[in-house]
């Protein structure tokens, strides 16, 4: 893309995003001529990633969000209006696994997950939608998982709630497309971060052989699939699906 910077003048809120994938697109869009909102729910990472940015010339602030309340993603989008004078991408990253059998499975853990990924999905996009209606423009992007495309065993909560993101995708794209707002999704494959380095090595190794590139992805990888869907290339991409896998689960 060489020089051409394809977020210039725009403003997006990353959630989830003072690690992992959330960062590697925070960073990505500040490269590209964004100014980002970094949300976490970990004020003290946001503190030392908004320091970091901002020492080397970003135009970059964080907020602090629990994306399950409806107060906190109001109070989001008031603060990034109130910073920086307005919103044009919401990318809705913010997700938890806790992953166990069903049998073992408490009722909380399915909750909390589906609460986190989902739910705080869905309130992030309605609480932008009202603004994004009115000036007729913005794209929201969903961070699904191929988990919510195959299922993997111990994941019921995970691979639900990764599902029904396609599902409140789709739908939204429908509600907002008429507004010129559009809505997709990105389901990640197996990616280096934080949460999948906990996993246990021989495990690693087993879904890193089921890529056919025969590698796990980089989060920068996910991240430039996420700016080509916030970007103006996609400018006629509404309710997709976008798998960044290496070709795992096609």
């Amino acid at each position: 893309m060489g020089d051409r910077r394809l977020l210039d003048g725009q403003v997006a809120i990353v959630t989830g995003a003072a690690q992992g994938i959330g960062l590697a697109i925070a960073d990505t869009f500040l490269a590209h001529g964004a100014r980002v909102m970094v949300v976490d729910v970990d004020e003290a990472k946001i503190e030392a990633v908004v320091k970091e940015r901002r020492e080397a010339g970003h135009a970059v602030a964080g907020q602090r969000c629990d994306v399950t309340v409806e107060a906190d993603q109001d109070a989001l989008v008031a603060a990034t209006l109130e910073t920086f004078g307005r919103i044009d991408v919401l990318v809705n990253n913010a997700g938890i696994t806790r992953d166990k059998y069903m049998k073992k499975m408490s009722v909380s853990d399915f909750d909390s997950v589906l609460d986190v990924s989902l739910k705080g999905a869905w309130l992030g996009t309605r609480a932008v939608s009202g603004l994004f209606r009115e000036q007729k423009s913005g794209a929201i992007i969903n961070m699904s998982s191929l988990s919510g495309k195959i299922g993997n065993p111990g994941q019921t909560n995970y691979s639900a709630a990764k599902a029904g993101l396609i599902g409140l995708t789709k739908a939204a794209a429908k509600e907002l497309g008429p507004s010129g707002v559009r809505v997709n999704a990105v389901q990640p494959g197996l990616v280096r971060t934080e949460m999948t380095l906990t996993m246990k090595p021989e495990i690693f190794a087993a879904k890193e052989a089921e890529v056919p590139m025969g590698r796990a992805g980089e989060p920068e990888e996910v991240a430039t699939a996420v700016l080509f869907l916030a970007s103006p290339l996609a400018s006629y991409i509404n309710g997709a699906v976008l798998e960044v896998t290496g070709g795992r689960g096609i």
